[in-house]
């Protein structure tokens, strides 16, 4: 769809990324000279963080308020959404604008064109697209739960650690091992104070860990039994979760040729965050090849810069702004009650489980997320 103005600024993606640039840019640019359409697979936004407590605690009601529309975070109405799937990308190297082509075969040229798709994910991370599969997969994953004697989380990252949070708030006696390839929980990005004092809290709820070790594979619900790939055996495992690391959401990229995007599927960017070669496309967000952990909190550094930057190049000025990395912060929770914060300021130090609370364990900030939409 193309709305009233003759260019179109063209958003992929209505995440935490996708959907601040457009409500940044819907703001500030001029509405009878440019349509600002937002492109994402569903009518709403999800607040992923809260996804792990959305698909364990059905009392919760999270699929009541942590799937927002995408109608009310324009500026004085100043966009538009539409639901649908990019699946390919046609511009030329160095030529400015192009369009994008949606699965349904629509196909919405664009003067500038920012990537804001995120990742794709495992497990009970990986939201259908369909907005009509969303709550029977959200159901069926509370029902897994819910019957499982043994559940075997697959990858002791923050996503791993934050679903045996919440598992052992609904289910307390339930066991859980968290199966990790590290030597500790989450990277080395992290510092030990955080790394351990996870483990412990997790470990104090009844949380076994076994390190350096992998499951390649993952059987379906209920099927009893899993190996290692060392060939351990866990016999009694009922319910094996991936927890895996998020991998970029990037394949609708290659139509632009196999330059736009590295060997794991980031897309290339220059530090003013606009695509090697293609000077109309931005991109931001977990997408981006950028030697940084991915997470939301980024945002505040990569927003500003594209919408910047885009306002710049319409306005035919030397952009200026320039990505030079991000703090790494990060705060992990442990069920509703708690959990640990990190940040890496002056050497890098902790905050316990009060400030956790605070911050992200009592609501998963889905107030806050539904305010920045408009609700």
């Amino acid at each position: 769809m193309t709305g009233k103005a003759e260019q179109n600024i063209v958003i992929v993606g209505g995440g935490f990324a996708g959907f601040q640039v457009a409500k940044e840019l819907s703001k500030k640019v001029d509405a009878q000279r440019y349509n600002i359409i937002l492109i994402n697979s569903r009518s709403y936004a999800i607040a992923l963080p809260a996804v792990v407590r959305l698909v364990v605690d059905a009392q919760s009601k999270l699929e009541e308020t942590s799937f927002v529309k995408l109608d009310r975070l324009y500026a004085n109405g100043n966009g538009d959404t539409t639901v649908g799937v990019v699946t390919s990308i046609e511009a030329k190297p160095g030529v400015p604008g192009g369009a994008v082509v949606l699965a349904s075969g629509e196909r919405i040229p664009y003067s500038v064109l920012v990537l804001a798709t995120g990742s794709k994910w495992t497990g009970p991370c990986a939201i259908p697209e369909n907005e009509a599969d969303v709550l029977p997969f959200v159901n069926a994953w509370r029902h897994k739960f819910s019957e499982a004697k043994h559940v075997v989380i697959v990858g002791g990252g923050a996503v791993g650690i934050e679903l045996a949070g919440e598992v052992k708030d609904i289910y307390p006696t339930k066991k859980i091992t968290i199966v990790h390839g590290g030597d500790e929980l989450l990277n080395n990005t992290y510092n030990k104070s955080l790394r351990k004092g996870m483990q412990k809290r997790l470990a104090a709820r009844g949380v076994e860990f076994m390190f350096n070790e992998y499951i390649d594979d993952i059987p379906e619900a209920g099927v009893v039994g899993v190996t290692t790939r060392s060939g351990k055996r866990i016999e009694d495992a009922d319910l094996v979760v991936s927890a895996r690391g998020g991998r970029p959401n990037s394949d609708y990229v290659s139509s632009l040729g196999e330059d736009a995007l590295n060997g794991h599927g980031y897309v290339k960017v220059q530090p003013t965050l606009q695509l090697l070669n293609y000077p109309s496309i931005f991109a931001l967000g977990d997408v981006i090849e950028w030697t940084e952990q991915k997470q939301v909190a980024k945002l505040r550094w990569h927003v500003p810069i594209v919408v910047a930057n885009i306002l710049g190049l319409l306005n035919g000025v030397t952009l200026t702004k320039k990505y030079a990395g991000a703090p790494e912060l990060i705060v992990i929770t442990n069920g509703r009650n708690g959990g640990m914060g990190y940040f890496s300021f002056f050497g890098g130090f902790t905050l316990g489980d009060w400030f956790a609370w605070l911050a992200k364990a009592r609501d998963f900030m889905v107030p806050h997320f539904r305010k920045d939409l408009g609700y």
